[in-house]
């Protein structure tokens, strides 16, 4: 199977026509010098096939030698032979012509005008193949400086998206009275489209926010930005979670680029919990999943409704949130972690690094984040 990283598979279709038809031309120039140290005596379809063998086998080399890389050698020993047949069957197919003793004036003149012909014909293949050789090399340098241009203008893209990305998810928590907090985040590319916020309110209490962007890279890492900027913004105004889910909702309808987002808002007061989910993985208390109703994602549809379920954490009770990125971590045999897994992680007390950095090594191929919530008295 041909190799998807070959050097010839970037190479635009004309640049690959000219450099293969620049290669025929100064192979082909070698079938006329051949007949010049054979006195112009070969006939001229013999003289025609031989020009076309040694251009047409050239271009094969080459093309093989692209493709193949190291391991050319496996179509130039077959193409060798090939070569090596149809040079023997021109030849035996039209022999030379018999040599005379003595030339006569007109054969004379043939042979100098024939010779003549031949050696322009030579000097023409090679400056044809060398224009052709140099069309390439510049168009190829200058392909290879625009790249070069745009790979470093979506890297500054890159890392101003990843600055403003790490603004976004906090690095250090708030701390909230009576409650132990802790988050690992770990995107699976540069950025990512998994987001998470504790905001306090003006009541006192806080806000608990995770989510999920579909899909990954650049454009989910704007769109997270953008649901960040709308739940600080919503937080202003109401500290319901199922209100802040309908406008954050309402809002998103027509903005995601045909994506969509899930989303957990817990709000947590002295122990206790009210929860709206919009289509996000439950959470689980430990080790044990919450049941929450089933609910759309944000972005889909604009009529989408919400509801908020309370719960009460007893001292010691661990409650954790997760994005899907872990229990669909998969390894190299295309096995999923999985949920069983992920509970028992949890049963056993592991701490939100550890789920985290399990998922990471047993396959990571989506953004992983995860919030433990301890309440301490």
């Amino acid at each position: 199977m041909m190799n998807s990283l070959s050097p010839w598979s970037g190479i635009p279709l004309r640049s690959k026509i000219i450099l293969l038809l620049a290669v025929f031309c100064v192979f082909a120039g070698i079938g006329f010098a051949r007949d010049i140290a054979h006195l112009g005596r070969q006939p001229a379809p013999r003289l025609a096939a031989t020009v076309v063998i040694f251009g047409l086998f050239a271009v094969c080399y080459t093309a093989s030698a692209i493709i193949l890389r190291g391991k050319f050698w496996k179509a130039y020993l077959p193409l060798f032979a090939l070569q090596a047949l149809c040079m023997t069957w021109v030849a035996m197919r039209f022999p030379d012509a018999a040599q005379g003793v003595q030339l006569n004036a007109a054969e004379t003149a043939r042979l100098q005008s024939r010779l003549a012909f031949e050696g322009f014909a030579v000097i023409i293949s090679i400056v044809l193949g060398h224009t052709g050789f140099v069309h390439v090399s510049i168009r190829e340098a200058q392909r290879y400086v625009r790249a070069q241009t745009e790979k470093a203008t979506l890297e500054g893209e890159m890392a101003a998206a990843r600055e403003v990305q790490r603004a976004m998810v906090p690095e250090d928590l708030p701390a909230i009275r009576g409650h132990h907090l802790e988050s690992v985040y770990r995107p699976a590319t540069e950025v990512g489209g998994d987001f998470f916020r504790v905001i306090s309110l003006k009541s006192g209490r806080s806000l608990i926010v995770i989510g999920d962007v579909s899909g990954k890279g650049l454009r989910a890492a704007m769109i997270m930005s953008m649901i960040v900027g709308m739940l600080c913004t919503l937080a202003g105004f109401t500290e319901e979670p199922a209100e802040i889910l309908d406008e954050l909702n309402r809002r998103l309808c027509g903005q995601t680029q045909g994506g969509f987002a899930t989303c957990l808002v817990v709000r947590l007061e002295d122990g206790l919990l009210t929860l709206a989910n919009a289509g996000h993985l439950p959470p689980y208390v430990n080790g044990s999943e919450i049941p929450l109703a089933g609910t759309l994602p944000l972005g889909l549809i604009e009529s989408a409704s919400y509801s908020q379920t309370c719960l009460e954490m007893r001292a010691g009770d661990r409650v954790v949130l997760l994005t899907d990125g872990i229990p669909e971590a998969r390894n190299q045999q295309g096995v999923l972690l999985g949920f069983p897994k992920v509970e028992s992680l949890l049963r056993d007390g592991a701490s939100a690094r550890t789920v985290a950095e399990t998922a990471q090594h047993f396959g990571q191929n989506d953004d992983l984040t995860v919030i433990s919530i301890v309440r301490m008295a």
